[in-house]
């Protein structure tokens, strides 16, 4: 059988592209490295993650917000300018109603008032999980909740089943509001919700979360809490600490030493 020459000159195109394909191929046969070659981030290295915030030592610079700054600017979390179209991954809100049920009579000067930071609990038994109709949330291995946002139908059921308020609904596209754009991570579209992830991608790496490592009080801590050894372990064997609506049962993996 004979070959036209486009036919033949098609062909060569093919194997070509072929070879020069297969080192990308090889890349990505290498675990993980698909995720990180489509910009999507992959599980952590820790069996059970876990953060603690130090209020004490967070007060100590008051209207601070270096820790969310460096989060939002390495998760491309847009500037709306919008209070009810906020985007937040990390923010503070009024101690008073983070923990409504953490009231005693006297109660230290200043603290009802003072801002607490919050953000996703990645919580044991995420509520947020089991009402998903297309399962693009799920809680990795690890203990972090994540969201595929290319599964993801904004339905917001997820929001309705959060009891800590720590997800936001893109009802535009937040693209265009994006300050200083990180390119090694993926932006979100009109329509998906997203929310505080950890910081898994930084984990993979064995970083610590963009917001651990910014603090310049030490306030806040994150660890393995499956190892008995860690340092979130030994803070909670030690000191004092309160967790948001336990009495839920969603079992929340952010402590609070007050």
């Amino acid at each position: 059988m004979e070959f036209s020459r486009r036919a033949l000159l098609k062909a060569a195109g093919l194997g070509i592209a072929g070879l020069a394909a297969k080192p990308l191929l090889d890349v990505l046969a290498r675990p993980g490295a698909a995720e990180a070659a489509v910009g999507m981030p992959g599980k952590g290295t820790g069996r059970r993650w876990a953060m603690v915030v130090d209020l004490s030592a967070c007060r100590q610079s008051d209207g601070c917000t270096v820790c969310t700054e460096a989060c939002h600017r390495t998760h491309n979390v847009p500037v709306l300018g919008n209070d009810k179209e906020e985007i937040k991954w990390l923010w503070t809100a009024p101690y008073e109603k983070v923990f409504p049920e953490q009231e005693p009579e006297f109660m230290a000067e200043g603290l009802a008032d003072s801002p607490v930071l919050v953000l996703c609990n990645h919580c044991d038994e995420p509520p947020c999980v089991r009402v998903c109709p297309t399962r693009a949330t799920w809680k990795n291995e690890d203990g972090i909740v994540m969201i595929d946002y290319h599964r993801c139908i904004g339905c917001r059921y997820c929001m309705a089943g959060c009891p800590y308020g720590a997800r936001s609904f893109n009802w535009r596209n937040p693209r265009p509001f994006i300050q200083d754009l990180n390119q090694d991570f993926p932006t979100r579209t009109r329509g998906v919700v997203e929310k505080c992830n950890f910081c898994v991608e930084r984990l993979a790496e064995g970083l610590l979360p963009a917001c651990v490592e910014a603090c310049p009080e030490n306030a806040l801590i994150f660890g393995d809490f499956a190892d008995p050894d860690s340092n979130v372990r030994e803070i909670l064997r030690s000191r004092h600490v309160i967790q948001r609506f336990p009495e839920l049962g969603t079992k929340p993996n952010v402590y609070y030493v007050v």
